[in-house]
């Protein structure tokens, strides 16, 4: 019963995505990609990949598919302004350094919850193009923990 909310994630996401490489669109987006490792001492076996695509109308699209999580555990993810290997991929990104730490100021392809086998998937459209300090992808535990990241590049 969980997989068609899931289901339908991903097809709104996969929505999003085919809409942001519309024919006018094609020459304009920046896409850059990272493969998902733990991170910070975590044991476990995380695997996936974040894409994040900078669009030609203006926005910021990232999707996120992870495996190796604790199942039925809920997990924030959010894009963050440091390289994994630099402080510990820092804090947030934000568009507006001094505005909020919560979107639209922020991008997070989270909150998504792991299904039975420990998968998960999450995705957001952000309303402003990601600056080039948008590097990398962070998977937060329950708690806030930070378990996982993916450098894009």
């Amino acid at each position: 019963m969980t997989r068609r909310p899931q289901r339908l994630g991903i097809a709104i996401a996969s929505l999003a995505l085919a809409a942001s490489f519309a024919p006018a669109a094609m020459g304009a987006a920046v896409v850059t990609r990272g493969a998902f490792l733990p991170f910070n001492g975590s044991t476990l076996p995380i695997a996936g990949n974040a894409t994040m695509v900078r669009t030609a109308d203006g926005r910021t699209v990232v999707t996120i598919q992870v495996t190796g999580l604790g199942a039925g555990l809920t997990y924030g993810s959010h894009v963050h302004a440091q390289a994994c290997a630099d402080g510990l991929a820092g804090g947030h990104y934000r568009f507006d350094p001094a505005g909020a730490a919560t979107p639209p100021n922020e991008i997070w392809p989270g909150p998504f919850t792991a299904n039975e086998a420990g998968n998960g998937s999450g995705w957001t459209v952000a309303d402003g193009t990601a600056g080039q300090s948008a590097v990398s992808v962070v998977i937060h535990a329950p708690g806030g923990a930070k378990i996982a990241c993916a450098d894009l590049g």
